[in-house]
C-alpha cells in the first residue's frame, strides 16, 4: 500500500516534477529571443515576396529600350585613334597645327563616349565627347566639354543617306566674336572604317559656314 502511494501512475502531475529537477530541457532566455527574432524576419521576408512582384509589374509591363541600326552605327567610334589638328583662328592666317589621340568607349549598346587629349597653342588640351541617339527625336544627340572651356556643348544631328557623315548642330558664345551667340555646326566622316574626319564651322551673319577646325584621326 505504501509503494502505491509513494509512485502513483500519473504522467500528467510528474511533468512539472521533471521540468523542475532537469532544467537543460528548457530553452534559454536569449535562445528564445533568437528565435522569435529570427521567426519575425522570417515573416518580414514572406511579406516582401509578396509585395514586391506586385511593385514591380507596372515596370515590367513596360518593354525595356532596345537598341535600333541608328545606335550600331555609333560601334564604329570605338578604338584608339591617332589625330592631326588644324585651327584656324583668324581668317587670312595660316592655320595653328596640333597632333593628338582620342580613346573611344561603348556605354552599353546606346553610347559612346570618346575622350580626347593634345595641345592647342602648347597648351595641355582635354575633351570628352558623348554621342547617341534620341529614338523620340529622331536624331543624334550628344555633348561636348574641354579643359579650356566652362560650357557643356549640346549637340542634335543627322546621318546622311550614304551613312558615313553625321552632322551634329549647337549654338553659343564665340570667342572669336567677342562671347556672342553663334550657330556651330560639327561634321564627322567615316573615310573608312579605320579613318575618321572632324570639322567644325561657324555661321556668319552673310549665312556662311566658316571651317575654324579640321582633325584627321586614323585608328592605331
Amino acid at each position: 500500500m505504501l509503494s502505491k502511494k509513494i509512485s502513483p501512475p500519473c504522467p500528467v502531475s510528474s511533468f512539472p516534477f521533471v521540468v523542475f529537477m532537469k532544467p537543460a530541457f528548457t530553452q534559454p532566455a536569449d535562445n528564445h529571443r533568437s528565435t522569435m527574432k529570427s521567426h519575425t524576419v522570417n515573416r518580414a521576408a514572406r511579406a516582401i515576396a509578396l509585395i514586391v512582384p506586385l511593385l514591380c509589374a507596372p515596370l515590367a509591363a513596360q518593354e525595356m529600350p532596345q537598341p535600333v541600326k541608328e545606335h550600331e552605327w555609333l560601334s564604329q567610334f570605338a578604338g584608339e585613334w591617332e589625330s592631326e589638328m588644324e585651327c584656324t583662328f583668324e581668317p587670312g592666317k595660316p592655320p595653328v597645327k596640333s597632333k593628338g589621340s582620342e580613346k573611344a568607349r561603348l556605354l552599353g549598346p546606346f553610347w559612346v563616349v570618346a575622350e580626347g587629349s593634345g595641345d592647342a597653342m602648347g597648351t595641355p588640351f582635354s575633351s570628352i565627347l558623348t554621342l547617341g541617339y534620341d529614338t523620340d527625336k529622331k536624331k543624334y544627340i550628344g555633348t561636348w566639354i574641354d579643359s579650356m572651356m566652362n560650357r557643356m556643348w549640346h549637340y542634335e544631328g543627322t546621318l546622311n543617306e550614304a551613312g558615313d557623315t553625321l552632322t551634329l548642330e549647337t549654338e553659343g558664345p564665340c570667342v572669336m566674336h567677342g562671347g556672342q551667340t553663334r550657330k556651330f555646326r560639327e561634321i564627322i566622316v567615316f573615310k573608312s572604317k579605320d579613318h575618321k574626319t572632324f570639322t567644325s564651322q561657324i555661321l556668319g551673319d552673310d549665312g556662311a559656314w566658316t571651317t575654324m577646325v579640321t582633325v584627321d584621326s586614323k585608328r592605331k
